[in-house]
């Protein structure tokens, strides 16, 4: 997940609050900087899970405090994702199809 896609989830989650101000380098500014209270940011994770199929605990959501925290939980996620799913097809693995 790059910037720019996380940016386009935000914007949705903020909705019609002109407030937000995505604009620039949002990567390390916090969430709170950027006028998201924690239900947003849950609310964020919640979009993230339905968008890529994945599972984020909220625990680590909650600690994701800045946009690049954030973004490192996903895309960590993502990348055991991938590897879980590669290693289901295949047969030396010892996993179960």
């Amino acid at each position: 997940m790059t910037t720019d896609q996380l940016r386009e989830v935000l914007q949705r989650v903020a909705g019609e609050d002109e407030t937000i101000d995505l604009s620039g380098d949002i990567t390390d500014r916090s969430f709170e900087d950027l006028g998201y209270d924690s239900l947003a940011v849950l609310e964020l994770s919640n979009q993230i899970e339905i968008r890529y199929g994945i599972k984020l605990l909220d625990s680590s959501v909650i600690d994701a405090v800045t946009v690049r925290d954030f973004l490192e939980l996903v895309n960590t996620t993502l990348a055991e994702g991938a590897g879980q799913d590669a290693g289901a097809s295949d047969p030396s693995s010892g996993a179960l199809a």
